[in-house]
């Protein structure tokens, strides 16, 4: 299939309604968008294969789908700094954002020098794009050890006072995700929370009460990773 045939069947399948539909519902605000919800890129991409060129080409089309599916054909193993620059400055919600970050970046060899790098952007998805991608490293990485996520946490205290929705959000999500890995990072993240809350500041506070109700929850189920450490400390976990 060509970048042409690919695209030709975008279009058939454009619907401006779900582009109203988006903005609306779920605050997805795009330029040159067809209108094609994700859950349906995602099936479409199903059936094409993985191609760096289709999916370059795929993003300079500026169409908005297009750009969504270049997240989901690019090989990770191909990924440079260059690329991941270029394609995060020009994030203009939190779809498109979530999209490369989850499926792509957190899986790359340069996600965590590049979140880093992000989280002191100014532009509000660039800087959700450091916070996403430390998300979703999160789970991505199954092996890493405790040290590895620490480092992250000065990061998320520097950036919690940021009021913008998409930041704050993310913000949040990535502290989570942090304490949800294993029971060890689990109390420091909570350790971490409480002190943010007595910042005194209205974001910082959402975001901490936020973190604290998930990660206090008796029902919230840590991956315990590194499984080699935590799987043996926590045998009832090897049954789940």
């Amino acid at each position: 299939m060509t970048t042409n045939q690919i695209i030709d069947k975008l279009k058939k399948e454009a619907n401006p309604e779900k582009i109203l539909i988006k903005e609306s519902r779920f605050g997805i605000t795009s330029n040159n968008a067809l209108g094609i919800y994700h859950k349906e890129l995602k099936e479409f991409a199903k059936n094409i294969p993985k191609d760096d060129k289709i999916a370059k080409e795929l993003f300079e089309s500026n169409i908005y789908e297009a750009r969504l599916l270049c997240s989901k054909i690019f090989n990770v193993e191909n990924l440079t700094e260059k690329l991941m620059d270029q394609w995060t400055s020009t994030f203009e919600n939190w779809e498109i954002c979530d999209s490369f970050c989850m499926g792509l970046y957190a899986k790359s060899k340069y996600a965590i020098p590049k979140a880093i790098e992000w989280t002191k952007r100014e532009r509000e998805f660039e800087k959700r794009a450091g916070f996403t991608t430390i998300a979703a490293y999160c789970m991505a990485d199954k092996e890493s050890l405790n040290d590895t996520f620490e480092q992250f946490f000065p990061i998320i205290k520097r950036e919690c006072t940021d009021e913008r929705l998409y930041v704050k959000k993310s913000v949040n999500w990535a502290l989570r995700n942090i304490g949800k890995r294993n029971i060890d990072l689990k109390s420091k993240a909570i350790s971490l929370a409480k002190e943010i809350l007595r910042m005194d500041n209205k974001t910082a506070s959402w975001i901490a009460k936020n973190a604290l109700k998930e990660l206090t929850n008796e029902k919230v189920r840590n991956s315990d990773y590194p499984r080699t450490i935590y799987r043996k400390r926590n045998p009832a976990a090897n049954n789940v």
